[in-house]
């Protein structure tokens, strides 16, 4: 996933994209959706259509 988006000529830390996850939640938060972002403990994350 990490070279897919930022590619593989680019160092990324391994936590850039728990961060990015964090940030998304944190806007959808107020909106009530933060829980559309789910995590799948051993695999990553997912996007949920149920609340």
């Amino acid at each position: 996933l990490l070279d897919r988006v930022w590619g593989s000529n680019v160092y990324v830390e391994e936590r850039t994209v728990d961060v990015h996850i964090r940030r998304l939640r944190k806007v959808l938060e107020p909106h009530g959706y933060d829980a559309l972002v789910q995590t799948v403990r051993g695999a990553g994350y997912r996007f949920s259509t149920r609340i």
